[in-house]
């Protein structure tokens, strides 16, 4: 299985300049990475090109010009541009366990969609992580609280057995999710009419529902570190929650604008 690693970014180059540390200290390297920019400037694009002219695997900078928060399309320019079988998508601030692509990759069954945790730093522990350089998190790290806690402890063997009752513990969200490209295409990716903050991972979770595709939920294994930030914008929130809301009434299989909108490197 040829496993490939999508992240999200914006202008926020310190954290992913810490996400990156986190992929290069991977013990199962991705076997090729695509970072889905939605339009970062120069600070951006120079710590990729660093990053790249280091990593042992094929990177590849997907940039398109900021107008607007345009998240899908990013990340369907991303999903064109890479040729793994297995996706698994991030965003770029994220900071990944030593073992996460490890356990998202042990953790992959057929016919199946795959939604991870992510433990949230707050911002004195975000401050200090950015500032001190590699390091490991664990679970009794300062800083995280209450149940994420649970979301950060190491138990990779009862992750099989716990992956359908954790969907009760864990809300969709796409900055920790995995995905068969087979399955991806088949639902057209992100759907683009969706412009600006949510809810976009449950919409396109909703349709690979409708095609009969399964979630699984990865707990105690693919573990995340959410660096702090101030909240997005929702003024967008109320189209964007009408769009999934017409993908549920009317057990849509595929979005109009998405995926099939860029043309796939060969």
């Amino acid at each position: 299985m040829k496993l490939a690693l999508i992240i999200t970014t914006f202008d926020r180059p310190d954290a992913l300049a810490c996400v990156l540390r986190s992929v290069e200290r991977q013990r199962d390297l991705p076997d090729e990475i695509a970072v889905a920019d939605d339009g970062s400037g120069a600070r951006t694009r120079d710590l990729l090109l660093d990053f790249k002219s280091r990593f042992a695997r094929p990177v590849t900078h997907c940039w398109q010009p900021h107008e607007g928060f345009r998240v899908c399309r990013a990340r369907n320019m991303a999903l064109s541009r890479v040729t793994g079988d297995y996706i698994v998508i991030v965003d770029g601030d994220m900071v990944l366990h030593t073992q996460f692509i490890a356990d998202h990759r042990r953790f992959a069954r057929a016919n199946s969609w795959v939604q991870g945790t992510r433990s949230l730093l707050d911002e004195q522990c975000t401050s200090d992580f950015i500032s001190s350089g590699p390091r490991d998190l664990s679970a009794a790290a300062a800083g995280i609280g209450g149940l994420r806690r649970l979301y950060a402890m190491h138990a990779p063997a009862l992750s099989d057995p716990l992956a359908t009752v954790a969907s009760k513990l864990v809300a969709t969200k796409s900055c920790n999710l995995a995905a068969w490209r087979s399955d991806l295409e088949r639902v057209n990716g992100f759907n683009e009419d969706m412009i600006g903050w949510g809810p976009e991972d449950k919409e396109l979770a909703a349709r690979l529902q409708n095609n009969g595709v399964r979630r699984r939920t990865l707990l105690f294994g693919g573990i995340a570190y959410h660096l702090a930030h101030p909240p997005a914008s929702r003024a967008h929130r109320a189209a964007n929650e009408s769009i999934l809301a017409d993908t549920l009434r009317l057990g849509r299989l595929r979005c109009e604008h998405g995926l099939d909108g860029h043309s796939r490197r060969a």
